[in-house]
């Protein structure tokens, strides 16, 4: 089994995602379910982009990203990242993000997903994606980790795109419930640490000063989703 995660720009502006859409996309779910997902759910919604995860076995990944494409294509306000696909390499262009991590078979689905959302495509997020996915290796408990586009990519059962693309998705596989917000904590700690990073609720708009990246964190449990961003910040606090 795989956690697969797929991220777009599929809103009608530069910074936000709109309720409507929302809305609809999460109406939408159940026909990934119906394509073969074990689960699936709008995981990551960042500044003005969309995650949709699932949980697949690996015979039906190709059928499952393909009809996630589908419902955000479906629910598209504007085409946006979509136009990247491509069925050659050559003609990949700035598409969707893409990450999928295995998932081993005799334990509870679960994974920590990280969005990040640039508003002028700084080029930095790479290094902030970079430092994210480090940190997860070689942790205790953790199974995969995936996704953070590195040169042109194909997307099984989808297609083709480049690394132009710069809302990249980040996702990390767990076999021990405590060790979710360990590793999450560390995941997060890791993109704050670089210049100009902040760690956003789910659905916040991208209201930061241009030349900064937001991220989201969530927690995707046996098909639950939890935004981590509230209770990471609470402890990430200095007391005293």
């Amino acid at each position: 089994m795989k956690l697969t995660s797929i991220g777009a720009d599929v809103s009608c502006n530069d910074v936000s995602c709109s309720k409507n859409m929302i809305t609809n996309i999460e109406k939408d779910i159940h026909e990934i379910v119906d394509a073969g997902a074990f689960k699936a759910a709008l995981t990551n919604v960042t500044g003005d982009d969309v995650v949709i995860s699932a949980f697949v076995d690996d015979n039906m990944l190709e059928t499952v990203n393909k009809a996630i494409v589908d419902v955000l294509s479906k629910n598209a306000e504007d085409i946006g990242d979509l136009a990247g696909i491509s069925d050659t390499p050559q003609g990949a262009g700035e598409g969707i993000s893409y990450a999928e991590a295995k998932i081993r078979q005799d334990r509870y689905p679960d994974g920590v997903i990280l969005a990040f959302d640039t508003y002028g495509g700084e080029p930095f997020v790479k290094n902030v994606v970079k430092s994210s996915m480090d940190a997860a290796r070689s942790m205790d408990h953790v199974t995969d980790i995936g996704g953070g586009n590195h040169g042109t990519i194909e997307i099984p059962g989808v297609g083709f795109v480049s690394d132009e693309t710069d809302d990249p998705v980040v996702v990390a596989t767990i076999e021990d419930i405590e060790a979710v917000g360990v590793v999450a904590g560390a995941m997060v700690g890791a993109a704050l640490g670089n210049k100009n990073v902040y760690l956003v609720k789910r659905g916040t708009p991208s209201y930061v000063i241009p030349g900064s990246v937001i991220v989201s964190v969530s927690a995707f449990m046996n098909g639950n989703v939890m935004d981590l961003s509230v209770p990471l910040a609470q402890r990430m606090r200095i007391l005293g």
